[in-house]
């Protein structure tokens, strides 16, 4: 079989299980390394110090998969026009609404990779979803899924924003795509609107400013300036998406996985204040919420509740006392705030 035939097969194949973007790109060490490290040694990824790991199979796919040839970049929109779920008003990203998009993507990539066996049984590959060191905004742009947005996000003319990345290394030849053209223009919608300024300049993000990042990542205590600033954000935010305008008119996704869950969300403030540790795993164990862990999400509540006045004092009281002096400390202040604007 051709390199051609080959890659039109595996591309039809990625259609068919689901993906709504596929592409091609050659493997071989990013040319944008050095700039990489800069952002790493500016200290833009705070505690994230997992991203110092493993440097060069983050920036050569072939010291992950030895003999890669070829990056089959996939998107897949999880956008879907709801606002929930989420207790009252608080609010949360909206690609965590549905299933773990980790599960979703690589049930989908391990299917086409046994495809690619069957055409070829001497193909090897590995399937990667965000949780390994792959540059997955760099390989989708080089195989022309889209570019890279001044929010460092990955845009399509199409499909807009709202899109989860993966990629497949092969070791098989294929033939690769033509990199994606910028669309952005003279456009800074996402750098204005930013309400923490975390876009410091056009395709760089200082993760220290960004709330996405506070109510994710960060799982310690969060300063005052910080706690305001996460205004009612429960988990990650939206807001850069939100004001693009490249999304005014983006489809919403159909895979029924990433639906919005009812039952999933507790329905009041007051319910996460009083979350438990078993009850936090029942509810979000197979979501992208389990990231932040029981301690991030409540400590998040009472900084919402602190913000916007949702919950009741007596919710905050109980996580005021919490074991955890993280979740103890939020609801303390959340207190303080309810109670010099009542004074």
């Amino acid at each position: 079989m051709t390199a051609a035939e080959l890659t039109r097969r595996i591309k039809a194949k990625a259609l068919a299980v689901g993906f709504d973007l596929v592409g091609v790109a050659r493997a071989g060490r990013v040319d944008e390394a050095d700039r990489l490290r800069e952002w790493l040694d500016r200290g833009h990824h705070g505690t994230m110090s997992w991203m110092e790991n493993w440097f060069e199979k983050r920036v050569d796919p072939r010291e992950l998969v030895p003999g890669c040839r070829s990056i089959v970049a996939v998107g897949l929109v999880y956008h879907t026009g709801e606002e929930g779920p989420g207790p009252e008003t608080a609010r949360v990203a909206s690609y965590a609404r549905g299933e773990d998009y980790h599960r979703v993507l690589k049930d989908k990539l391990y299917a086409l990779l046994d495809f690619c066996r069957e055409l070829d049984p001497e193909v090897e590959g590995r399937p990667f979803v965000d949780s390994a060191p792959v540059m997955d905004r760099y390989w989708a742009e080089r195989a022309g899924l889209g570019w890279r947005g001044k929010n460092t996000l990955l845009l399509n003319k199409r499909l807009g924003s709202d899109l989860f990345l993966g990629e497949l290394l092969l070791t098989a030849e294929l033939v690769p795509d033509r990199p994606a053209a910028d669309h952005c223009g003279t456009c800074t919608a996402c750098i204005d609107a930013c309400p923490t300024d975390a876009i410091v300049e056009p395709r760089v993000l200082d993760a220290r400013r960004c709330i996405s990042y506070w109510t994710i990542e960060h799982r310690d205590a969060l300063d005052p300036e910080r706690q305001d600033a996460v205004g009612e954000w429960l988990f990650g935010c939206d807001v850069c998406q939100e004001v693009c305008p490249w999304n005014r008119k983006a489809p919403e996704g159909s895979e029924p996985r990433l639906q919005p869950r009812a039952g999933t969300w507790p329905e009041t403030l007051d319910d996460l204040l009083r979350l438990t540790e078993e009850e936090f795993d029942e509810r979000f164990a197979d979501t992208a919420v389990e990231r932040t862990r029981r301690r991030g999400l409540v400590r998040n509540a009472a900084i919402v509740a602190g913000n916007t006045g949702l919950g009741s004092v007596e919710a905050l009281e109980v996580a005021a006392g919490d074991d955890d002096p993280v979740v103890a400390g939020a609801a303390r202040r959340a207190l303080e705030k309810r109670a010099a604007t009542v004074a």
